[in-house]
């Protein structure tokens, strides 16, 4: 799907702008490469987990998990810089606006570095509500302040490579999405190691790997961005990252995603602070088993990410076959793999679980819970699709409310479940949560197509 523009295209600020026949090879060549990435995403929580655990002390497995809630919660509240960025610069490549797809990289970026440097600036009172919102007790906060303090220094270099991976997506450039994550996550998993486990530093020491594996790899994916927008011919002057129309259109839609991102994460709060009460124990056993939830979300989520960038170009090219295409090719890979997921969680995890955590307290503890984590892929992946979809069509208001509406669901669910089965309430909820995004979201598809076909 690398579009390569000539030079009167170029000085015309057309790329591409042609429909293009949606198959399985090209679902698969950009959902695989994907994969393999996000696959490493959550890997590092597992890791820095793992790294920490086998210190045998289940409040700093605590504390890292802490962080880590904290920081995917910091981080997908910005996750529409990501997701925006896929969703207008696939219906840009699909237009064959050059200049636009360029445009659409400047305006993210200038967002990016300002949310970022505006957490670094406002870290102790982001600290203070994160910690309010999980609790724990006063061990695991001791450290997990250690590893706050450290990895919020990360968030504009970790908000720009966001911008810099939904680009790439939308461009259909899979491969080197994947090469620069890949880059950002095993380089992130062995400075974990190494400053962790080697050097001794603990949880300082995996928060310090974080800040400087993001930073890197910023760096890098900056400069690889550069190449590939020169190399399209996809121009733009620094004044359209300033235009106001065009930079309302995109807070519109980013305040919309933002929005639903904050709300989806109430239900993470939910789930990591009712874990906190319920002891030190079920908090780190619930850890790991979110920690393998979101391997698997991750896996998942190549399938959505290539729903996003060819239902993107689709809209963009006004390509109904096109659509229709992605739309179905898409889910029934993503189908077919939640299943053997599904299969994989139930046969391997408790040889995970063994290897993650030394104290036979957790270990116990998660094994009581992992059926949950087992059925969760085949439960989630078509709310997983859906937002893959809306998304790359920019229909984001529609994501935005029914997030909200699920939410609720998700509260409801736990408050009658919760009372009467525990932790495996709060489990129960979690699934029902994924049900609910995908019923309410999916009956707002009539909508998108009289939206984006007429």
């Amino acid at each position: 799907m690398d579009t390569a523009a000539s030079p009167e295209a170029a000085r015309a600020g057309r790329v591409g702008g042609r429909p293009v026949e949606i198959g399985h090879v090209q679902v698969l060549a950009i959902a695989l490469p994907i994969t393999l990435s996000n696959a490493t995403v959550p890997l590092i929580g597992f890791v820095d987990t793992a790294v920490v655990g086998q210190l045998g002390a289940p409040h700093l497995m605590g504390a890292v998990a802490i962080g880590a809630v904290i920081f995917n919660m910091l981080y997908w509240t910005f996750s529409f810089l990501r997701m925006g960025t896929t969703g207008l610069t696939a219906q840009a490549l699909g237009a064959g606006n050059g200049r636009e797809i360029s445009g659409h990289l400047l305006r993210a970026l200038m967002v990016a570095l300002a949310c970022g440097v505006g957490l670094v600036v406002l870290q102790v009172p982001v600290r203070l509500a994160a910690f309010w919102l999980t609790g724990g007790s006063a061990e695991v906060l001791e450290a997990a302040k250690t590893y706050f303090d450290i990895r919020i220094w990360a968030a504009p270099a970790g908000l720009v490579n966001f911008v810099l991976l939904g680009w790439l997506i939308g461009l259909g450039r899979a491969g080197m999405a994947f090469v620069l994550q890949l880059f950002l996550n095993v380089l992130n998993i062995g400075l974990a190691v190494l400053f962790g486990l080697v050097l001794d530093g603990g949880v300082a020491g995996v928060a310090w790997g974080a800040l400087a594996a993001e930073n890197v790899a910023a760096l890098a994916g900056l400069l690889v961005a550069f190449r590939i927008g020169r190399n399209m011919g996809a121009r733009a002057p620094l004044s359209d990252a300033f235009d106001v129309a065009k930079l309302g259109r995109s807070l519109s839609i980013n305040g919309d995603l933002m929005v639903r991102s904050l709300v989806g994460y109430a239900a993470l709060v939910v789930f990591t602070s009712e874990g906190a009460k319920a002891g030190d124990v079920t908090l780190a056993a619930n850890a790991l088993l979110y920690s393998m939830m979101a391997i698997m979300i991750y896996l998942l989520d190549g399938f959505a990410f290539a729903a996003e960038a060819l239902v993107g170009r689709s809209v963009g090219a006004r390509d109904r076959h096109g659509f229709d295409r992605a739309v179905s090719i898409s889910t029934l890979w993503a189908f077919l793999f939640a299943v053997a997921l599904a299969v994989v969680a139930s046969l391997a995890g408790p040889a995970i679980i063994a290897f993650s955590a030394k104290s036979a307290e957790v270990q116990a503890a998660a094994i009581a819970y992992l059926a949950w984590v087992a059925i969760s892929p085949i439960a989630g992946v078509w709310s997983f699709q859906l937002d893959g979809i809306f998304t790359g069509a920019t229909r984001t208001r529609d994501m935005r409310n029914t997030m909200i509406v699920s939410i609720g669901l998700f509260m409801l669910a736990y408050w009658i479940l919760g009372p009467l089965f525990g932790n495996h309430g709060l489990w129960a909820a979690y699934i029902v949560l994924f049900i609910a995004r995908a019923v309410t979201l999916g009956a707002k598809v009539p909508g998108l197509l009289k939206s984006a076909f007429g």
